[in-house]
């Protein structure tokens, strides 16, 4: 049996913990493997004429909503930076963190960035950044040219969210659209759900048939 399967197995057959949702209420996690968005469905994107902002939530209630090459790309993106992301919340005394990944790209010639300038609305609560792990090496610099990219992970003091609504904030920029995002999340978690569930069927199916 493949490893995404027999997830799939332990998940829906209650042998994996329950996660907690927001509300408080104990939610079934979602299994890897069975999502069909793309890294644009949950990036969020902030542009003016100097640079072009995407956030991505690295959240474990949306990346498995992500097809599978997507989602063991910032899975690996997650463990590789996990030392930094562990130290950074054990020093700042918070246990789970909003993680989020960010990239800045240069729109003109010798653009400067501002990385501690990006923030989360939270029912009027705003939320700098906890920490901030540079990806690419030019993201210290703090300094693009055009079509250049730099990279961090952000962590937040509390988990991002992905269930509600936010505001993500960049000077005098805005961006309230994961709120819009909604439905299509909603519509990808049943799909995920269905998907999973038949699987553990087949499976369940061909044990008993052996």
């Amino acid at each position: 049996m493949s490893v995404h399967r027999l997830l799939a197995v332990l998940v829906l057959l209650g042998c994996a913990g329950p996660a907690t949702g927001q509300s408080g209420a104990r939610v079934r996690p979602l299994p890897p493997g069975y999502g069909s968005l793309t890294q644009n469905d949950l990036s969020l994107r902030l542009r003016n004429d100097d640079i072009e902002i995407r956030f991505v939530p690295l959240d474990h209630r949306v990346l498995p909503l992500l097809a599978r090459d997507a989602y063991e790309s910032l899975r690996g993106l997650i463990e590789s930076r996990r030392s930094a992301i562990d130290s950074v919340a054990s020093r700042q005394g918070v246990g789970r963190p909003g993680v989020a990944l960010v990239s800045f790209f240069g729109v003109r010639p010798d653009v400067r960035f501002e990385p501690q300038t990006l923030t989360l609305l939270v029912r009027n609560r705003v939320f700098q950044p906890l920490g901030i792990i540079p990806i690419t090496p030019r993201f210290t610099s703090q300094q693009l040219g055009v079509r250049e990219q730099a990279s961090a992970i952000y962590l937040f003091e509390e988990e991002i969210p992905v269930d509600d609504s936010f505001t993500l904030v960049y000077g005098s920029l805005t961006s309230e659209d994961w709120q819009r995002r909604q439905p299509i999340l909603d519509r990808e978690r049943a799909r995920v759900a269905a998907r999973s569930r038949g699987e553990v069927r087949d499976t369940v199916q061909e044990k008993r048939e052996r």
